[in-house]
């Protein structure tokens, strides 16, 4: 039996897309192809940047492991088809490419903001060093989905892996944001996760939800 036979379409199809681009990346590594290189979210005042790459970015994923694209597909499947549903394939697959080009665009203007601080920054932007910064990954588009959801679903009660306590989406998605927040401001040793990509993604799809909440009325489910 297909185990995603009973998704909805988009929901369906992002999530083998993500998976055959992933395959792809995986075999292609072992290959000494990167495609992270051509498809990945370059830093944009950098030679590597190209204009498909806010939209490529968001369905590539480390190829190194297969926890970073578990996890986002995980969520997608998790709480992309409720959305679907009562929005429609159109309205939700708009919303998913929406949030994940609004956390691409949030993470290069942290980016620029940082990096031009640095009195070496032109030096590091001639020399080729900035092109080293990478954004790949849906994970913007699936905080915008764990946004709406939230909005949508505020009181739906949701558990965390070992903590036996229900809370309520709308909760569940505000420690989330403010996590991502703290981590963001303080990142610890290593940590290579775009944080306010992912806050860029709960932003552009705050924003898209007031204004479609604004045009078409406040929708609350239960």
């Amino acid at each position: 039996m297909n185990p995603l036979s009973h998704f909805p379409p988009v929901t369906k199809n992002l999530v083998i897309i993500n998976a055959l681009a992933w395959v792809s990346m995986f075999v292609l590594s072992r290959l000494g192809w990167d495609l992270t290189y051509l498809l990945g979210l370059h830093y944009f005042p950098t030679e590597s940047f190209k204009l498909w790459q806010p939209f490529t970015y968001m369905f590539m994923h480390d190829a190194s492991g297969f926890s970073h694209i578990f996890f986002n597909m995980f969520a997608l499947a998790m709480f992309g088809p409720s959305l679907e549903r009562i929005w429609g394939g159109k309205k939700f697959l708009f919303f998913y490419l929406f949030t994940g080009i609004g956390a691409g665009i949030v993470q290069q203007i942290v980016w620029y903001l940082t990096l031009t601080g640095y009195s070496e920054y032109s030096i590091f932007l001639s020399s080729g060093y900035l092109d080293q910064f990478i954004t790949v990954g849906a994970s913007g588009a699936i905080f915008g989905i764990l946004l709406a959801f939230g909005m949508t679903f505020p009181n739906v009660p949701m558990y965390i892996m070992f903590i036996p306590i229900p809370i309520k989406a709308k909760y569940m998605m505000i420690g989330y944001g403010l996590i991502e927040l703290f981590a963001g401001i303080h990142p610890g040793a290593g940590d290579n996760v775009a944080h306010f990509a992912h806050l860029g993604g709960m932003l552009f799809g705050l924003i898209l939800i007031l204004i479609w909440r604004r045009k078409h009325g406040k929708e609350v489910y239960y």
